[in-house]
């Protein structure tokens, strides 16, 4: 089981008054691994998560039926006492060219320590894959920031502007 969760971006105020997106907006993809033979049962206390960034969205995004792609990555903790973990999601096209594989692999390392590797296999299908893409081109705006944006846009401010500075007055494209 895949579900998808959108974690919005983190803004800051600037001393003008203005705002700054201060870290960008990603997606947590929650892999669960199934339990039941003949009906679809998930063990979510087992499930494992990888986080997308922006931009890894749109490698997915871009994928093609017969292409692969990796993403890793890395948590590295100063002290020798925590763990480091170690994640790649791999996306691999099915045999049959039905749709890809998604196969999770984490790997955690407590100090002085064999590793401990935890592995979940997805198929999605082609569907399924299109409506991740689907999700992800209309959260992305969002994850951005540009929500924000456009909300704090007021057209009778805007609409002053434009006719006080003959640049954006009457004889722009927009009016001819």
């Amino acid at each position: 089981m895949l579900t998808v969760i959108p974690r919005p971006p983190e803004f800051e105020s600037k001393s003008s008054g203005a705002f700054k997106v201060s870290k960008e907006g990603y997606v947590v993809l929650q892999f669960a691994p199934s339990v039941g033979a003949d009906e679809p049962i998930y063990d979510w206390n087992h499930k494992q998560t990888f986080s997308l960034s922006v931009s890894e969205m749109g490698t997915l995004i871009i994928l093609g039926a017969r292409d692969s792609w990796e993403f890793s990555h890395e948590t590295v903790k100063l002290k020798s006492s925590k763990i480091d973990v170690r994640k790649v999601l791999k996306v691999e096209p099915l045999l049959d060219a039905t749709g890809h594989l998604f196969s999770l692999r984490v790997l955690k390392k407590p100090a002085n320590m064999e590793g401990i590797q935890k592995s979940i296999f997805l198929p999605v299908t082609r569907a399924d894959l299109e409506v991740l893409r689907s999700l992800f081109n209309y959260i992305m705006p969002y994850l951005l920031g540009w929500n924000a944006f456009g909300n704090s846009i007021k057209p009778e401010v805007y609409s002053q502007v434009n006719s006080t500075n003959p640049r954006y007055g009457a004889d722009n494209e927009w009016n001819r």
